[in-house]
């Protein structure tokens, strides 16, 4: 199939962060006192010495007092909503060496791809033209893994993990562009969050 021949562009491709400038809030003295009593979101997330199960809810409670969209999709996964894109987060604790958070993407082959030589020659090229995570194909091929690693010793910064975020999707944007056209119909990102669907009264 000629629609998965890699493009020349994937030799020059890289990702960069970047980060938004904040700019101050004045708040009366009454709303002051409301945000006292209102969970703050955390800079830190402190996990060193966990289970990683317990690391898991931790870093899941973290995400949602930030004020990101998340939910424990496992007892050691937690699920992620990063602008239009969505993250699996999977803590790896190790009380004698480095920490690990653990960042998967995952994306859903159409069954005419699967398995096919240019879909393992894609994956091939990928991994050894670009260092911002691995491609790993499962399930036959019928799924690709798009995995990441932030690590960290015992504590790990939710700035950290917005900037990391970040610059695979941008990594990924940037090998979207460079495949032809028509393969973003068959190659499609799988959701992670269920969606809420609406009561009718």
């Amino acid at each position: 199939m000629k629609i998965l021949l890699i493009s020349a562009g994937l030799f020059g491709l890289t990702a960069c962060a970047t980060t938004a400038s904040s700019q101050p809030v004045s708040i009366s003295q009454s709303s002051a006192q409301e945000v006292v009593s209102a969970p703050i979101a955390p800079k830190v997330v402190e996990l060193g010495g966990m289970t990683n199960e317990a690391a898991a809810t931790h870093l899941y409670q973290a995400l949602l007092n930030a004020n990101y969209l998340a939910t424990l999709v496992a007892p050691t996964k937690v699920a992620v909503q990063f602008g239009n894109n969505q993250f699996l987060l999977e803590p790896s604790i190790n009380s004698m060496g480095i920490d690990r958070i653990l960042m998967n993407r995952f994306y859903a082959v159409h069954p005419q791809l699967q398995a096919s030589p240019e879909l393992l020659a894609m994956i091939g090229t990928l991994n050894q033209k670009l260092n911002f995570a691995k491609f790993v194909l499962l399930d036959q091929g019928a799924v690709i893994q798009v995995q990441g690693v932030v690590t960290f010793a015992e504590r790990v910064e939710i700035e950290e993990l917005r900037r990391f975020m970040l610059w695979t999707n941008n990594g990924l944007a940037q090998v979207a562009q460079s495949l032809p056209e028509g393969v973003d119909q068959l190659i499609r990102p799988i959701p992670l969050i269920p969606q809420m669907v609406p009561v009718k009264p």
